[in-house]
């Protein structure tokens, strides 16, 4: 069983259901709406957990209730919370999607106690991180952090894995210095290389460019297409599986931490880790909301 420690953001998603999206200047009706948990930290925290992981969190929520159901809700599955600070006259972070009758969404951040928690904290953890496989991060929580603890991981040979997302432009080299594996969605990886990734010649383009940046293991998530990986002198396109998505929110998280949860440390079974990560999106997909929508093992493991 892998172990994972997470530094991440924690969010209340709030969700609307619409016909299509909004236009500038315009008012629309929403079909439904709820509440969810969400933040992509958290997402992926859930997707690793329920696939069998032994997942730890490092991050921060508000001193409100929602901040209370967060940790509540990750308690629950099993997540360590006790790298998580509960951080005082500040809110919990906060998502805002809208989800269009085609399953694609928007989403609108208000970071609140993602940005909050330090890199003093993340030090404070170094034993969840040293006792850890790998360590994930995202870019919905402060950089410094990131960097101290994927610092703590690299002195002690603990693989480290960057999901760009948000994307931002220029991703800080000493960060990637420190970074083993790096996934960007198709979009995000176009923000950081400048290349439009469409197909296999394309998302290899990107991949040099990342590859050059000093990351050695690439992995491109292209939607409904599938996954693209590029490590050690191999790539190939991991066939998505076809399915009628109705929200696509958290496929992505799904996607990281399903394929955390098969993952050797050596990324010898890289392909196999991304088509069982692939299976596990594909149910995501299916189901409306971020949190609620990311399976169990044993259901991935029914799609055959």
């Amino acid at each position: 069983m892998n172990t994972v420690t997470i530094i991440g953001s924690i969010n209340l998603d709030t969700n609307l259901r619409v016909e299509r999206m909004v236009r500038p200047g315009e008012t629309i009706h929403a079909k439904e709406h709820y509440s969810a948990a969400g933040g992509k930290g958290a997402n992926q925290a859930m997707a690793a957990a329920r696939c069998g992981t032994r997942t730890n969190f490092i991050g921060a929520v508000g001193n409100d209730l929602p901040g209370k159901q967060m940790l509540n809700l990750l308690k629950d599955e099993g997540i360590n919370i006790s790298g998580i600070q509960t951080i005082k006259d500040e809110s919990t972070g906060q998502a805002f999607i809208t989800v269009d009758d085609v399953g694609q969404n928007s989403i609108t951040l208000y970071s609140g106690a993602n940005y909050d928690f330090t890199v003093d904290d993340v030090a404070q953890n170094a034993d969840l991180i040293n006792s850890s496989d790998f360590v994930l991060a995202q870019f919905e929580t402060p950089l410094a952090a990131t960097l101290r603890g994927f610092q703590i991981a690299h002195e002690k040979g603990i693989k480290t894995i960057l999901n760009p997302a948000p994307a931002i432009k220029e991703i800080p080299q000493e960060l990637l210095e420190v970074t083993d594996m790096i996934t960007p969605n198709e979009t995000e990886a176009e923000t950081i290389t400048g290349v439009h990734v469409t197909d296999l010649a394309s998302a290899k383009q990107a991949a040099d460019k990342l590859h050059a940046l000093g990351v050695s293991a690439v992995i491109i998530t292209i939607g409904a297409k599938g996954a693209f990986y590029d490590f050690a002198g191999q790539s190939a396109l991991v066939p998505a599986y076809k399915v009628k998505a109705v929200d696509t929110t958290a496929a992505g998280d799904t996607f990281i931490g399903a394929m955390v949860s098969q993952l050797k440390p050596d990324f010898s079974n890289l392909k196999a880790a991304i088509n069982f990560a692939n299976k596990a999106s594909s149910l995501t997909v299916q189901s409306y909301g971020a949190q609620p929508s990311i399976p169990y093992k044993k259901e991935v493991e029914q799609i055959k």
